[in-house]
């Protein structure tokens, strides 16, 4: 194990023993355990299921997208890559990993590295804009929530909206309008040069160059199926809105009622915008405090911790484990087929999606 994964654990460790203490200090173990008990076991099923969900939906977007390149593969391959990714994901600051991760098994099964990356960059422009426009119909449709928010979780709510934006935009322009997004990031490599931040000015150029062409041949694709964008748009909402309705089946298995499941999933949508963007692994800590200042308005103070301990448990605690699971399952049987019959060749670019990279190469 390298020392970046052992400081990622470590991090992710001590992250998980402050949240623990964070969510026990003011609460009797042996009152916590009582309150926890009476939780019923059906609903707690219905959110693992809707985490399934969450998973399944990813899945299902990478099948079409690489279908759309000329690669047919199974759906129970996509989700081991989509489990591979979440794992990862949870473990790494800022999600970065998970990505990466999901390109390699794909590399591994044959899928050239290049339309990984596509795969990947289409998903995650669907996941920014859906989760932005989740948040901000949220923020503007629920005012009481907006107001228990108050000023600090505001503030972490502007700076997850800002840089939702940033990003999302930033992706957008780099596929739609490569002229002014070349400009703008040369602009921001000859400032980072300038003033220190940059060492290596041409490998970051080249760096950037090759993922502007990733991006341009992610336009093309979508311009030769503009069918595809309201089915991953449809299915990224799919996504969200089961990985948001997991506080409600907690809600609903503490016997409560009074709340909507409108204002249980806008609550969450919330809370993911503010600590998405923080660069923490799986975001432990920060969602846990945030949903606490958010969900008491629901749960009221006595049930809030223990609502927010069982929430967290099936949208993230126990699913980092069956994603781990699945992950070592997926890397075993990628091992084993390197070592009895050598790696599969990447298939070669299909003839649509070489003429649109010719279109956009002449445009």
């Amino acid at each position: 194990m390298d020392r970046k994964r052992i400081l990622s654990f470590s991090l992710l460790a001590a992250l998980i023993c402050g949240t623990l203490y964070f969510l026990l200090r003011q609460q009797p173990i042996s009152t916590l355990a009582q309150v926890l008990q009476s939780v019923r076991p059906g609903y707690v099923a219905l959110g693992l299921g809707l985490m399934f969900c969450f998973v399944g939906c990813e899945a299902l977007c990478t099948k079409l997208i690489l279908g759309r390149l000329g690669h047919t593969m199974p759906y129970r391959k996509c989700l081991g890559y989509s489990f591979a990714g979440f794992y990862v994901s949870s473990i790494t600051p800022s999600s970065t990993g998970g990505q990466p991760a999901q390109i390699f098994y794909m590399s591994k099964d044959g899928i050239p590295a290049a339309h990984g990356s596509l795969n990947m960059m289409l998903i995650a422009v669907c996941y920014q804009t859906v989760t932005f426009l989740y948040a901000a119909a949220s923020f503007f449709l629920l005012p009481q929530v907006r107001t228990a928010l108050g000023g600090g979780l505001g503030l972490l709510l502007l700076y997850g909206g800002v840089v939702m934006i940033l990003l999302t935009a930033g992706m957008l322009s780099m596929m739609f309008l490569p002229n002014a997004a070349r400009r703008l990031t040369g602009g921001l490599v000859g400032l980072g040069v300038r003033v220190g931040l940059i060492k290596h000015e041409d490998r970051v150029r080249a760096g950037l160059e090759r993922q502007m062409t990733a991006y341009r041949e992610g336009a093309a694709c979508l311009r030769a199926n503009l069918r595809l964008v309201p089915a991953l748009l449809l299915l990224t909402f799919l996504q969200l809105t089961a990985l948001y309705a997991v506080p409600y089946t907690v809600y609903l298995g503490f016997g409560l009622s009074g709340a909507s499941l409108f204002q249980m999933v806008g609550t969450q949508a919330l809370v993911s915008l503010a600590v998405g963007s923080l660069p923490l692994p799986g975001a432990v800590g920060a969602a846990e405090g945030v949903a606490l200042h958010a969900f008491s308005l629901f749960f009221g103070a006595g049930l809030v911790a223990p609502a927010v301990m069982v929430a967290r448990g099936i949208s993230f605690y126990s699913f980092l484990l069956i994603s781990g699971i699945i992950t070592l399952c997926v890397h075993l049987r990628v091992r084993r087929r390197a070592l009895t019959q050598g790696p599969k060749i990447p298939a070669v670019l299909p003839d649509r999606l070489l003429k649109a990279r010719r279109k956009t190469a002449l445009g």
